[in-house]
């Protein structure tokens, strides 16, 4: 698959998955009412969508590397704040695993991306990447 924009990223579909999910589960309930969790979870979560697609307009592949390692940083930033979630019983613990097992799937994307374009010698845009 060509990629032309950053939208066709297989790790930034996943990171705005991500996304979905973490709003979906972030409304409901007593957690809508934690405002500042709420936040800071959805918060990270579209942290992980927008570093990559920050990092894709960057000027070279380090840079956006550097870009993908905060967006993985974010993705393990929501997985330590659905404990928070759990131990306060906001969510239960298949909605914990449902969406910390997505976060785990972004960040495997996410790593074996930052790994191609560290060993790749042909230039992000031109190629097959994920």
């Amino acid at each position: 698959m060509k990629v032309a924009r950053f939208e066709d990223l297989e790790s930034w579909k996943s990171a705005r998955q991500l996304v979905n999910l973490v709003y979906g589960m972030s409304r409901h309930d007593s957690f809508a009412k934690d405002f500042k969790l709420s936040s800071q979870i959805q918060s990270a979560a579209v942290s992980v969508m927008s570093n990559i697609a920050e990092g894709f307009d960057r000027r070279s592949d380090k840079e956006f590397v550097r870009f993908l390692e905060i967006a993985s940083a974010s993705a393990t930033e929501v997985q330590s704040q659905l404990y928070v979630a759990l131990d306060q019983d906001y969510i239960n613990p298949e909605q914990f695993k449902a969406v910390y097992d997505h976060a785990t799937k972004t960040k495997q994307l996410i790593f074996g991306f930052m790994r191609y374009l560290k060993t790749s010698d042909v230039g992000r845009r031109t190629s097959d990447v994920s």
